[in-house]
């Protein structure tokens, strides 16, 4: 008996009963420490993630102070459980460093930091679960903890990634998909702007392929974007409707 993963079956469906172009089940939490300025719980999928925003705030480091900006600082960890793996994992271990680079050039992109001179803003995001497209769901978690925070940016910043399995593009690659050693190609979009801010790519595509995986990515930051966005104003109408200014 064969013990090969059959990840698109003849029905067109994957592991896990998506289509090629669906991404996965979201749901969010915002406000979460009381300590912090601005914070999220993200699920994306079985992929979950904590963020939170301190600041603008006054420099540690005086030496790195902008006189015309404010800094951003990114954290990006994964906690000891969030993997099947039990292996000793290091705080600032190179993945995570490499990550944490490309989150803060994504937002030094986007959030209005000379409205803020000679501050600093850090964004400290955790991996609490992971199922694949976890600096993807990171990004995500630290533009709702900005949000939430008030700080703010040229547009929302939605991240998702695609791959390339067995001659077919799949939006929001799980674990099972991630571990398949195909192309993956995540991207963060600022969607008003129909503008990609990030772009990466592990592995060789033809020209062909990596347009349309790069379609499917980009879809699936738009579905991410609605997503968010809905229960966002669902969240501000709620909180508007409890104190007392929407009614009669």
């Amino acid at each position: 008996m064969s013990s090969r993963i059959e990840y698109l079956s003849p029905e067109g469906l994957r592991v896990d009963g998506r289509r090629p172009h669906e991404i996965r089940n979201i749901k969010f939490k915002l406000n979460l420490f009381s300590r912090a300025d601005g914070s999220a719980y993200y699920e994306q999928g079985n992929t979950r993630v904590l963020a939170a925003v301190y600041g603008p705030r006054e420099v540690k480091n005086k030496s790195q102070m902008k006189n015309d900006r404010a800094i951003i600082n990114c954290e990006y960890s994964m906690a000891t459980f969030s993997t099947g793996e039990r292996k000793r994992q290091f705080k600032r271990d190179r993945r995570s460093t490499e990550i944490s680079v490309v989150i803060r050039q994504t937002f030094e992109s986007v959030i209005l930091t000379h409205l803020y001179p000679r501050t600093q803003i850090d964004i400290f995001m955790q991996v609490l679960q992971a199922d694949g497209g976890t600096r993807c769901a990171c990004i995500n978690a630290a533009t709702l903890a900005l949000l939430d925070a008030g700080i703010p940016m040229k547009d929302f910043v939605v991240s998702c990634a695609a791959g390339f399995i067995e001659g077919s593009p799949l939006t929001d690659l799980n674990y099972i998909e991630d571990c398949a050693d195909g192309p993956d190609v995540p991207i963060a979009l600022l969607p008003k702007q129909d503008k990609v801010t990030l772009l990466q790519m592990d592995s060789k595509l033809s020209l062909d392929q990596f347009e349309k995986v790069l379609e499917h990515a980009i879809d699936g930051c738009k579905q991410i974007h609605k997503v968010i966005d809905e229960q966002l104003k669902k969240h501000t109408y709620s909180l508007v409707n409890k104190r007392g200014l929407f009614s009669a």
